[in-house]
């Protein structure tokens, strides 16, 4: 037989036979039409959501009870003085190419901010990064300059 649009027909398991409910045990579904015995679910209207609550108290309960807050507003990443202090030699300038080389930051993306968290003794060049005020300090105090 040659293939052509009119002898097309489906493989025979494409289709599945509807289910043909609550007809009779004559139906093959017995007595109870496939839905077990008493109960609400074997009620007319339980089908497919009808069971739930309406109003405004389900969806309150289904958010999560802590949601928080996300800002939009990126961030930069820290680095403290003590991490400047052992992965930076004397004299070097730290920016935030060379931090994420050293990977104290994970993305040069956002730039980085250095605070003053430990001690730093080093002279170093800071160049590219926002610095606080204590930080500040102590980078001059060392000898070191801002670019």
């Amino acid at each position: 037989m040659t293939l052509s649009l009119h002898t097309l027909k489906p493989k025979a398991s494409a289709h599945r036979k509807a289910k043909y409910v609550g007809r009779g045990n004559a139906s093959g579904h017995g007595t109870y039409s496939a839905r077990g015995q008493k109960g609400q679910k074997a009620r007319t209207g339980s089908g497919r959501g009808r069971l739930k609550r309406l109003g405004m108290r389900p969806m309150l309960l289904s958010l999560p009870k802590l949601g928080g807050f996300k800002s939009f507003v990126t961030k930069q990443e820290v680095v403290n003085c003590s991490q400047l202090e052992k992965a930076f030699s004397a004299g070097e300038t730290v920016t935030p190419s060379a931090l994420f080389a050293k990977k104290l930051i994970s993305t040069t993306r956002f730039g980085a901010k250095i605070l003053s968290k430990g001690e730093l003794t080093k002279k170093l060049a800071i160049k590219g990064c926002l610095l606080s005020k204590g930080a500040l300090d102590k980078i001059k105090k060392a000898g070191g300059k801002t670019v």
